[in-house]
């Protein structure tokens, strides 16, 4: 069967590999969408430390079940959960297997989905009668409410939400779901006018100044939640500069080099600063509901579908123009 496979850094080919074999308690799957998310992309450009060459890409998910069980028959379609954790370390014995030390997510730490076929646990498999799209959007929207979750996200809260991306996209819409002020920062106004259609209440160019901005849409007191879905030292930065005093800040992205920080700040404003990695169940079935009911704009926020055989070269139009895109999805067939 045909699968995106990364040979080496900036080298995507499609070979044939073999058909997977499914294990006692797994579905065999026929992927009918797969999305490209930001950890592709650094994969892509060489720069996910977590990845070994060569390796299937893909993790958002949109299926069909071919081979199923006595809970979910042949023909049903289908998400997934990407995350394999041991069950053992210190999260996970938290219940907090999202964060596993030992964590094995799809096209990551181990091939992915984007292939014609994939065998996955039955219980990481999340049956739904959304359409394709809306299901292979599922995955990174819960990655932001995850980080909603992680910020403690309430109704009295002003949370500002650094990028516009597809996680940037849930975390919106997470907090919105909460009841929350929402401020989306964004350079690319068109990213901006999803934001707004996922829940964003309030609009920031960050050509612009940013900090003049959200000082006049706080009254000068700062965001009280600021979830950062960038990953480059200057927003890791931001978010700890422009969150309020005894504010909270959530970082999703990786910065790719090291971040230089006025400590100070932590400890004078009191900050609660958090990582937020993954996403649990609940999670996806907080995002599920919403795209259920059609609370979320999925046509508008997803930029390009392309054929499987157009995916090596989509990366490479990506890894030029990053700006361009919201979300990428491959048609598998």
């Amino acid at each position: 069967m045909k699968a995106l496979t990364l040979l080496a850094a900036g080298d995507a080919r499609i070979p044939d590999i073999p058909e997977p074999i499914p294990q006692p308690g797994e579905l065999l799957l026929q992927v009918e969408m797969a999305g490209l998310c930001g950890t592709d992309l650094h994969s892509f450009r060489g720069r996910n430390a977590m990845l070994t060459y060569p390796r299937v890409l893909g993790h958002e998910i949109a299926a069909t079940v071919l081979t199923g069980n006595a809970e979910i028959s042949a023909g049903t379609h289908v998400t997934v959960s990407p995350y394999k954790s041991c069950g053992d370390c210190a999260p996970c014995r938290q219940g907090r297997e999202n964060s596993c030390r030992y964590n094995q997510t799809l096209g990551v730490q181990r091939d992915g989905a984007i292939a014609e076929r994939i065998a996955i646990p039955a219980s990481k498999v999340y049956p739904s009668a959304m359409p394709l799209k809306s299901l292979c959007l599922t995955e990174p929207l819960t990655v932001g409410f995850h980080a909603v979750a992680r910020g403690r996200v309430t109704s009295h809260d002003t949370v500002a939400v650094l990028g516009c991306g597809g996680i940037g996209l849930g975390a919106i819409a997470g907090a919105a779901a909460q009841g929350a002020r929402v401020i989306a920062i964004d350079i690319d106004d068109a990213k901006l006018e999803v934001a707004r259609l996922a829940g964003a209440t309030d609009l920031i160019n960050a050509t612009n100044d940013t900090s003049a901005q959200l000082a006049t849409l706080t009254a000068n007191h700062g965001p009280d939640v600021i979830i950062e879905a960038i990953g480059l030292p200057a927003t890791f930065r931001t978010a700890v500069e422009e969150v309020a005093f005894a504010g909270r800040v959530v970082y999703i992205g990786y910065a790719s080099e090291p971040v230089a920080y006025e400590t100070r700040l932590f400890v004078q404003k009191e900050l609660d600063i958090m990582g937020s990695r993954n996403a649990q169940p609940k999670d996806f079935r907080a995002v599920m509901d919403m795209l259920e009911a059609n609370r979320f704009p999925v046509d508008q926020a997803v930029t390009a579908i392309v054929p499987l055989d157009d995916a090596p070269s989509m990366l490479s139009k990506w890894s030029a123009n990053p700006a361009a895109y919201t979300k990428i999805m491959i048609q598998m067939r």
